[in-house]
């Protein structure tokens, strides 16, 4: 099934998303693949709202551009991976069987799923500006982001090989 699919019915029962994806088996090329273009996407998110930046504070969009797409594909991808080995053992240590593939699918594919909104968080950012309308977006976007994480790890958890 393509990603675009699975993004979508992860909206509705993001578990059985989550299990079919481990179905298919250990696939760490497409576990890297998950994590960058959800990188990529939080990086396209971003410059609406780092135009409006520039523009009002008077700053070079370049030098904001370079940074957040050092920050986005490069720093983050370390920072998603160290994060799912921090929860691969807190569920080891609450007995769970889980792998480290199945952790950082869990973080990946909930980072991948939730993308949509963090590029409407982004155009809100952007057009918009900081005010309720952007944190109720936000709020949208970590309640969705959560939802598809945790049900990925009682996935993982439960998993029995």
């Amino acid at each position: 099934m393509a990603a675009t699919r699975d993004i979508v019915a992860s909206y509705r029962n993001p578990a059985a998303v989550l299990r079919r994806l481990q179905g298919q088996g250990t696939r760490e090329d497409r576990n890297l693949i998950y994590l960058m273009v959800a990188c990529l996407i939080f990086f396209v998110a971003q410059t609406p709202r780092l135009a409006r930046e520039a523009y009002i504070d008077g700053t070079e969009l370049d030098m904001l551009l370079g940074a957040t797409l050092m920050a986005w594909l490069f720093i983050a991808p370390l920072v998603f991976y160290a994060l799912a080995a921090v929860t691969q053992l807190i569920l080891k240590l609450l007995r769970g069987r889980p792998t480290g593939y199945s952790t950082r699918l869990a973080l990946f594919w909930a980072l991948l799923a939730s993308s949509p909104l963090v590029l409407l968080h982004g155009l809100t950012a952007g057009f918009v500006g900081p005010g309720i309308e952007l944190q109720v977006v936000g709020i949208a976007w970590l309640c969705a982001f959560l939802w598809f994480w945790i049900s990925g790890l009682l996935v993982a958890y439960r998993q029995t090989t």
